[in-house]
């Protein structure tokens, strides 16, 4: 059996200890030691996204990721959006947020923290991004129920005029 290790990890802006077992990924300390549920434990195997955090500003499949391997590394989970959006002079949720909900962009919403998280590294890497960069972004994030058009639409109107980052 493995023993437990003691983990600092850079967490939507604040440092935190933890202490998980060894084997532990990144998404088992976020769910179930830090209680950050919004990043959903879905296929445990990196096919279907919804895991998905940023580390670095990148995605990342945090269900694949040994927890040990991002210290050192800023994690932004779902629950770090908004915070993050009004500390730079926003308000409310991050344009994207706004955007899945303007467009209805969602039915049961498992996909949509791991969906937004890759939409939002693709516009603040590609501000302006066309319907195939947008595809391809979103390709490692599954969705069962909308047929991806609002979603697509959501991003598309989160990189119009004023809805996506400045």
């Amino acid at each position: 059996m493995g023993g437990m290790r003691a983990l600092t990890l850079r967490i939507n802006g604040d440092e935190v200890r933890v202490a998980a077992p060894d084997h532990w990924t990144l998404l088992e300390v976020l769910r179930y030691q830090l209680r950050l549920t919004g990043t959903k434990q879905g296929c445990d195997k990196g096919d279907c996204g919804a895991c998905t955090v940023l580390l670095d500003g990148r995605p990342v499949l945090s269900c694949l990721l040994p927890a040990a391997l991002a210290e050192g590394h800023e994690i932004t989970t779902i629950e770090g959006l908004a915070p993050a959006h009004r500390a730079r002079g926003g308000e409310g949720a991050d344009p994207v947020q706004e955007a899945f909900d303007r467009t209805g962009a969602l039915q049961c919403g498992f996909c949509q923290p791991g969906m937004i998280l890759s939409a939002r590294a693709l516009l603040d890497r590609n501000p302006h991004p066309d319907r195939a960069e947008i595809r391809a972004a979103l390709s490692g994030n599954l969705c069962r129920c909308t047929g991806y058009e609002q979603i697509y639409q959501a991003v598309e109107l989160a990189a119009a005029g004023g809805e996506g980052r400045d």
